[in-house]
């Protein structure tokens, strides 16, 4: 059973940092893809990253390509998104997600079978 928390949302200024944590539970093989969307109440929600939790891969959103950087630790059943440059429109809901799926993009993320978790709360001044 896949079960996620993410931690490390809030309030901060055009130009700050925040690093966003998500503890997970169950093997690695219910969720070798893992990754992070984001939603804005009464839009459509955004891939923002994935990773692939055995080979390291990662891809991104070109809208934060080079600002945020996702990474994990498996002895820690921890996955990150270390925020950087934020920008007003970067204010979402984040949600952390966990796929069973080798294959590991974007659209994974938005799959049937994905694991959600309740999601944190990012909010960026300008």
């Amino acid at each position: 059973q896949v079960q996620l928390q993410e931690a490390g949302g809030g309030s901060v200024q055009a130009g700050e940092s925040l690093r966003l944590s998500c503890a997970a539970t169950g093997d690695i093989w219910s969720r070798q893809c893992m990754g992070w969307f984001r939603q804005v109440a009464g839009n459509k929600r955004e891939g923002v990253a994935a990773i692939d939790m055995i080979s390291g891969g990662t891809i991104y959103a070109a809208s934060v390509k080079g600002r945020f950087t996702i990474s994990h630790d498996n002895a820690k059943n921890s996955l990150y998104l270390q925020m950087d440059a934020l920008k007003s429109e970067d204010s979402a809901m984040y949600y952390c997600v966990a796929v069973a799926s080798a294959a590991c993009g974007l659209g994974t993320l938005e799959l049937d079978f994905a694991h959600r978790g309740p999601g944190t709360q990012v909010t960026v001044s300008s």
